[in-house]
């Protein structure tokens, strides 16, 4: 897709995020919606080698969601890939159903991991990318995070161990919005400054806004180029993207929005051109 192609399929799938959270009258929009650009970007970007019709291919990329409440966003990738029916996305957290309220690997196509504890999704991205170094293997590895859950110790562990065996077939993506689910990222542990902190573990690291496809594009263009050390795409992105009550509001979080409040919000996405 072309950067045009790309600013709608991201308007289809943060309607896809408002309308499956809101049928399962729970869920985690803010999150889903301000990683809106780099997940689309990726899937249909060109970025990520998949086979929707066989989620298993040797060949493909490995994307690890290590901030897993944020599955809407995913999922609704996935659907629009084809990995599996559209009709899926209004089972969300449903018993029994393949879209749960956390990625399980087991039961929904396209997913290698299954995560939900934060701060462990790097050190697993380090591990598939190891094993495809040690086998002579091209494959990549791109691994999602939040700001809030880099306040993790494991993570600057992970970020040592890919820097020390020079993973530059691991992007990581660092999806900074500023807020967590107790307020903002400032007032409850500090962690910037995020880029030179990357840097200083030996990473590329590469800054961009995250709701602009375009620079988001051209970010991971540069970290499939960078050889000899993992790259960071640090996304300044907000909360709720999309949905002015929505953004920068801690407590859209984890809240599901109501009918009238599902209307408001649509309207909102579908009269924007782009974002």
């Amino acid at each position: 897709m072309n950067n045009d192609e790309l600013q709608t399929m991201c308007k289809t799938i943060r309607e896809d995020i408002l309308v499956m959270i809101n049928k399962a009258k729970s869920g985690h929009p803010g999150g889903s919606l301000s990683a809106t650009e780099l997940v689309t970007a990726l899937y249909f970007g060109g970025i990520l080698n998949y086979d929707a019709k066989k989620p298993d291919w040797d060949g493909r990329d490995y994307f690890i969601l290590s901030k897993g409440h944020a599955c809407p966003v995913v999922y609704a990738a996935l659907a629009r890939a084809g990995f599996f029916p559209l009709e899926e996305l209004g089972k969300l957290r449903k018993l029994g159903a393949i879209l749960q309220g956390h990625p399980n690997a087991l039961h929904t196509p396209g997913f290698d991991c299954s995560s939900g504890s934060l701060g462990q999704g790097l050190s697993i991205a380090n591990g598939i990318a190891l094993a495809m170094k040690k086998q002579g293997k091209t494959n990549r590895v791109y691994c999602l995070m939040g700001d809030g859950e880099i306040q993790e110790g494991q993570i600057w562990e992970a970020a040592m161990t890919a820097s020390q065996h020079k993973l530059d077939n691991i992007c990581a993506m660092l999806d900074s919005n500023g807020i967590q689910l107790d307020g903002r990222v400032s007032d409850i542990m500090e962690v910037e400054p995020v880029k030179e902190k990357w840097a200083s573990f030996g990473w590329n690291v590469i800054e961009c806004d995250g709701h602009d496809v375009g620079r988001v594009m051209d970010a991971y263009a540069s970290a499939a180029a960078t050889q000899g050390k993992p790259s960071i795409i640090i996304a300044r992105t907000i909360k709720g993207k999309g949905v002015s009550f929505m953004e920068n509001d801690a407590n859209w979080h984890g809240n599901a929005p109501n009918d009238e409040q599902l209307a408001e919000a649509l309207a909102e996405v579908r009269a924007k051109e782009a974002y």
